[in-house]
């Protein structure tokens, strides 16, 4: 994130800043969760085998350490605990299926900008500075096509650092690999589109009426089974 932090900036405030804030990351967005001793404790942590790495160029142990906090920074997570909601059976093997690819990326087309809050050409780090304003709004669906060329595929999400996303689009729209997953015969026919919006929105509009209107799209196109990417 390019966003300037806030001078007299609290501890709990640079905790913070990595869930929707001035440095929001995804690889560190568990830090808010933790007490300012585990998160201190973390950082010394991290600091010490970053400065061990330099010493012997074994960079292995500060991804452990990062790995082992984020697991505990999430251990007690329970806001995507579905245990007890209601699935629905596959019509048919998915080997059989058409199967579409839907994430919350906010992938889109070269060309099919989805011009959030009207704006053309709204670059990264506007995206990020307006992430508020996206979490009040109503989503939109982009429609993709499946063989889309990696050059004319665009990202920008105000909620998440897309660095990895622009290295390699198949971190979070994995559309290269459900390609190669039919060629393989894994699944039946992956479908003529894919589509992809922003996920850093007005939640109870994308419940109960974008959810429902994209779901009935879907399933008039032809489609069977959907594999869902969240960010």
């Amino acid at each position: 994130m390019n966003n300037t932090p806030t001078a007299g900036e609290t501890f709990e405030d640079f905790k913070k800043s990595f869930f929707y804030g001035s440095r929001s990351d995804m690889n560190f967005k568990f830090v808010a969760k933790l007490t300012d001793e585990q998160a201190g404790e973390f950082f010394q942590g991290l600091l010490w085998k970053i400065a061990d790495a330099y010493d012997d160029g074994n960079t292995d142990r500060v991804f452990a350490h990062i790995l082992e906090w984020q697991a505990s920074g999430y251990s007690d997570e329970k806001n995507f605990d579905y245990s007890d909601g209601p699935f629905a059976e596959p019509s048919r093997p998915v080997k059989e299926a058409t199967v579409v690819l839907l994430t919350s990326s906010g992938h889109f087309a070269a060309g099919d900008d989805p011009e959030p809050f009207g704006l053309k050409n709204m670059t990264q780090q506007a995206a990020e500075k307006r992430i508020f304003d996206f979490l009040k709004a109503e989503p939109v669906l982009s429609q993709i096509p499946r063989n889309i060329p990696p050059a004319k595929l665009e990202v920008r999400h105000g909620g998440y650092d897309i660095r990895g996303s622009r290295a390699d689009a198949n971190t979070t729209f994995p559309l290269e690999i459900l390609a190669a997953l039919e060629e393989e015969g894994k699944i039946g026919c992956l479908a003529p589109y894919a589509y992809s919006f922003v996920g850093a929105c007005a939640q109870t509009r994308l419940l109960k009426r974008t959810g429902p209107e994209w779901t009935a799209k879907l399933l008039a196109g032809g489609v069977e089974a959907a594999v869902l990417v969240p960010v």
